[in-house]
Parts: C-alpha cells; structure tokens; sequence
C-alpha cells in the first residue's frame, strides 16, 4: 500500500459516520494460524442494502451472515505466515482495516509442551508456567522482536491479570483460602487430632487407613474441589500417624475426586456438562434426546473414572503398589514421610498449623464444621436452583455461590467452637485461621497461572489446530477412540478439564453426527457411537488432568495433602496410564465395535486384578 493510499484511508476512516455506518466492535482472533479456518465479525450499524465484503492478501470473502447491527465472515483462511491485514470494503470503498500476525500452527501447542517439560526437568512449577504463558503471548504477538519485550508485559498484565480477575476464579481462589482458614482452626484447636484418635481405633494399620481415605473419597462425591481440599486436608495426620507417604494421600484423592464428580448424577458438574453438551446439539436434525438424558446414556461408557476408583480400591486393600509409589510408600514405612514443614506437632511456631498445646482433643470440633460445610453446600445448592425436576435444579443451581456460602458457615462454626469452650482466644483463631491461608497461598499461585496459561491455548485456537489437523474422515467405530485421545492431549496441555470439556464438545458433537449420518446413517444400531464420543470428552479430559502436572485439580490435590507437586505426578503417572491405557484398548475401541459397556467393564476391572497382582510390589501393611 503506497503513502497516498494510507492518508486516503486515514481521511476516510475518520469521515465513517458521514458514510451511515459505524462499527463499534470486531471479534478476531489474536493469532492466526496459518492454513486454519476462522471468523471476524463486526458489529455496529450496517446498511444491508450495499455490498459488504473482507479482502486480504488478494483474496476476497463475502459475508456468512449479515444484518443491520452485525457481518460475520466465516471459513477464512490465511495461506502463508506473517503480518497480515484484512480491509473491510462497503461497495469496494474500505471502510475498516485489521490488522494480525499469521503463524505456523504447530506453535499452538507449544505454551503448554515448554510448560509440561520445564517442570519435569527443573521440578519447579512457577517458573515453568511463567516461561510457557510469555512464550505463548509471545507468540500472540507474531514472533517478532518487539513482541518478545510485548509478550513479557502481556504475561503479567493480560493473562495472569484476567485470570485473577474472572468471577468464578476468584470465586475459587476464596473458596480455596476460606476451607483452607476452616483447616488451620480445626488443626489447631485439636479437632483433627480427635478425629484421627477415634479413626485409629479401627485405620491402625497403613491398609485399613488408605481404605478408609478412599472411600471417604467416594463419600464426598458431590464436588471435586471440596472431595480434594476435605479429604486431602482431613487425612495428612492420620497418614502421618500411620507411616502412609504423602504421595500415596494425594494419588487416593486425586483418584476419587474427579473421576466420581463426573459420572455422579447430583454433583456440582452436572449443571455444566449438560449445559455444554445443550449448546452442542443445537442444530442438529433428527436428534430427540435431550441433553440431560445424552449425558446419562454417556455414563455406562465413562470407562476411565469407573476403572479409575476400581483401581485405587485394588490398591489399598492388596497393598501392592507400582512405580516410584513403591519407594516412597517404603520410606513412610520407616517414619520418614513427612516433610519438616508439614509436622503436625504440638506447639511451635505460629505460622505452621499446629495444634495447641494442654487443650482436650475433642473430634466434634472438626466434624462439626465439616459436617456444616457438606450440609450447607448441598442446601445452598439445592435451594439456588428452580425447577419441577432434579435435571432443572441442577442446572440453574449457583453452585459457586454455594461454595462460597458453604466455606464461610463452616470457617465460623469452627471458630465459634474454639472460642465458645475457650480453646482458643479470638486472637488465637484468627492467627490459625490465617496459617491455614498461608499453607494454600503457593499453591494457588500456581493455579493462577495454571488458568492464565489455559486462557493463552485459547487464545492460540490449540483445540482447533488439533480438530483441524484429524480432518472429518474418521471412522465412526474409531471416533470416540480418537475423540478420547484428543481430549487427553489437549487436557494434558492446558491443565485444565473443564476448559477442554468447554472447547470441545460443540466441535465433537456435531462431528459425530455428521459422521453417523454419512456412514450408515444415525438409528438405534449406531447411536451408542454419540453416547460414547460425549463420555469421551469428558472422561479423557479427566484422565489427562490426573497426569498433567499443570492441571488444577493436580494442584490443589498436592496442596491439600501437603506433597510436592512433581513428586504427585511421577508417583500417580503409572496408575493413571494403566487405568487410562485399560480404558482406552479395553473399553472405549471395543465399545466403538459393538461390544456391551458392562461386559467391556467386567473385562477391564478383571485385567486391572491381574495387572495390580502382576506388576505390584507388596509394600508391609
């Protein structure tokens, strides 16, 4: 574009509302891959009468869909990388020009890669996920020069800012430190220290205290946040008690917290789930099931979560265990699991949670309050929600609201106890009430970046670059197989399942069904094919986030038991794979073929005996 040419367009932009149109907006993305299909749309005042239409690099694309406040452009592509603009043109007269860099679209899946790796060779989460989000906006930028200084400012005051600032992350960053206050006070008011008196009365061996961890997992089914910070926070002290490392905690909350929230039929994850598979089907003819009756056909093909809790079952009651877990279980044995830091001692320094020395240790004190947190949240999220039916309920159910008001009532109840026997001074409460906030601060700080670094994946259309790539020429036995995978790599990348669960789903979904419809047709024969696809989304976004050391169920699980982050991945990595890989050869591509989820099941859980009684090493219970 030659010098005169751009003072035209200056003058001309500027004299736009003398033209009767105004663009007030223009949804792109940030990036653009090359070769992968993308929409602009541009909202304002539009004349539909005249011709509208996006030039770029000699190409030139008509509108998808117009009207008088919104022009969508739909299917465009960039064929080359590099600085690239895209001049909106209202009968051949430009009235707009955008501006975006073009970039190879391996890059996408970089961020998370350099994240993933960093952390496995350095062992330090923060400065992994920090690198990988300014590569990512880096990369946001174009690769260029100053976009390397660009991205570095971008990291902190775009990403890790809006991340900070989203509701419903700040709604679980509060959360997260309230259970965390509740946490300090019940340790230090002797609560804990009850509980695990009247615990060891029948967990007094490593065997019945790992069985006893798993199926309070199983008990606290209604949500994965409050089933890891509870159960990881509520059981350190029994497992340090009875010899049982803090890896071995962590692998048995992490297996029971995600893996049952997304096949239980009332959890706070069913409001999303049928929510986002509602917006999938949306346009889909010839489709008579609704979205809530679509995710409980799903749930006999959920292999993964069922095998998942199979296995940690198998685990704690044979004893035998593999991988890095063995060594480490072995050393608990010997007493010398915890971490100094982590001691639950008595006395000490205020800024450890501690429990107060000369004091009854009364278990009501922590039941109590954990009894409030449970019951307050399900009724919170019971009576935010409207409708005739449990499906309607739940759906418009506040459940972060619930979380909120749930924390709250639990963190006074444990207060009030401690002051009102005169355990504790008021001073004194809040001084354990904010040593439990100190022991989370950590960890959220890498959950923070944790979603940042997810919000940059979106930004890089990772998703779409992986869709892309498979094409829609799939077969349909293989699909949910394949749908699996994706899922699994994209959640291992972005570290977070819902995120995944969120992307995917209106991309999957309408796949599938163009898939069933152009090989065979969709009938009763082949409808198992959706069912599976959907539980695929789900369950291989949850598997990844078990082996993902940048998911946030990872996270909080490693901060909810007191275990170095990197040492909970390599130690649940070989469970999670086994469990997964069963799944997967066992469950999901049979189930693709025809064969019955029950029979496929029964299969797998009998494969999961043999491999456990095979590959286990018997650590003393």
């Amino acid at each position: 574009m030659n010098f005169s040419r751009k003072i035209f367009l200056v003058i001309l932009f500027s004299l736009r509302p003398l033209f009767g149109q105004t663009i007030s907006s223009v949804d792109a993305p940030k990036i653009i891959l090359e070769n992968i299909e993308f929409t602009v749309t541009y909202s304002g005042e539009f004349d539909t009468t005249d011709s509208y239409k996006l030039e770029c690099n000699g190409t030139t694309f008509l509108p998808n869909n117009m009207g008088p406040d919104q022009i969508k452009f739909q299917n465009l592509f960039v064929p080359k990388s590099g600085k690239t603009s895209f001049n909106l043109l209202r009968n051949d007269i430009a009235i707009d020009q955008l501006n975006r860099h073009s970039i190879k679209p391996w890059i996408s899946v970089l961020p998370p890669i350099i994240a993933i790796f960093l952390a496995f060779l350095t062992r330090s989460i923060v400065p992994a996920l920090f690198i990988a989000i300014w590569f990512g906006a880096w990369a946001t930028n174009g690769l260029t020069g100053p976009g390397l200084f660009s991205g570095l400012l971008q990291s902190f005051h775009v990403y890790v800012l809006n991340t900070i600032v989203d509701r419903d992350h700040a709604i679980i960053t509060l959360f997260t430190f309230m259970l965390g206050g509740m946490v300090g006070i019940i340790y230090r008011n002797g609560g804990m220290h009850g509980i695990i008196h009247h615990l060891v009365k029948w967990a007094n061996t490593p065997k019945k205290g790992q069985i006893s961890i798993w199926l309070f997992g199983i008990v606290i089914f209604f949500d994965d946040y409050s089933n890891t910070l509870i159960v990881g926070n509520t059981s350190r002290m029994l497992c340090d008690k009875l010899g049982i490392s803090r890896q071995k905690l962590a692998y048995l909350v992490d297996s029971t917290s995600a893996p049952i929230a997304t096949i239980a039929v009332i959890t706070t994850w069913i409001g999303f789930q049928v929510g986002i598979i509602a917006d999938a089907i949306e346009g889909l003819t010839g489709l008579d099931e609704s979205a809530y009756l679509l995710f409980l056909h799903s749930i006999p093909y959920s292999f993964y979560p069922f095998l998942a809790i199979f296995l940690v079952g198998l685990v704690v009651t044979t004893g035998r265990d593999i991988g890095p877990m063995v060594a480490v279980e072995k050393i608990a044995r010997q007493g010398l699991n915890v971490l100094p830091e982590m001691k639950m001692e008595t006395d000490g320094n205020d800024g450890d949670l501690k429990v107060k020395e000369n004091i009854p240790l009364r278990a009501v004190n922590a039941i109590l309050p954990i009894l409030v947190l449970v019951g307050s949240m399900l009724y919170f999220i019971f009576s935010s929600g409207e409708g005739d039916s449990l499906k309607e309920i739940l759906g418009s159910a506040d459940t972060f609201a619930a979380l909120m008001h749930s924390t709250l009532l639990s963190a006074l109840t444990a207060a009030a106890l401690s002051v009102g026997q005169r355990i504790l001074s008021l001073n004194e409460t809040f001084e354990a009430w904010y040593s439990g906030l100190k022991f989370m601060v950590m960890g959220m700080l890498v959950l923070i970046l944790a979603w940042a670094l997810a919000d940059l994946s979106r930004d890089l259309q990772t998703a779409d670059f992986i869709i892309t790539t498979l094409g829609d020429t799939i077969p349909m036995n293989i699909l949910p197989a394949v749908v699996f995978l994706v899922a699994a790599v994209t959640a291992f990348g972005s570290g977070s399942s819902w995120g995944v669960m969120a992307i995917l789903m209106p991309l999957v979904i309408p796949l599938c069904w163009a898939v069933m419809e152009g090989q065979g047709g969709v009938n009763p024969e082949n409808i198992h094919i959706l069912y599976s696809t959907i539980a695929c989304v789900l369950t291989g976004a949850v598997w990844a986030d078990h082996c993902s050391p940048i998911s946030d169920t990872t996270i909080l699980t490693s901060m909810a038991s007191g275990c170095e982050l990197m040492d909970h991945v390599r130690t649940q990595m070989p469970y999670a794979l086994i469990a997964g890989g069963v799944s997967l050869l066992v469950g999901t591509i049979p189930a693709g073929l025809g064969l019955p989820w029950w029979l496929l099941l029964a299969i797998g859980a009998t494969l999961l005996v043999i491999l456990i009684r095979t590959l286990g090493t018997l650590v003393d219970n």
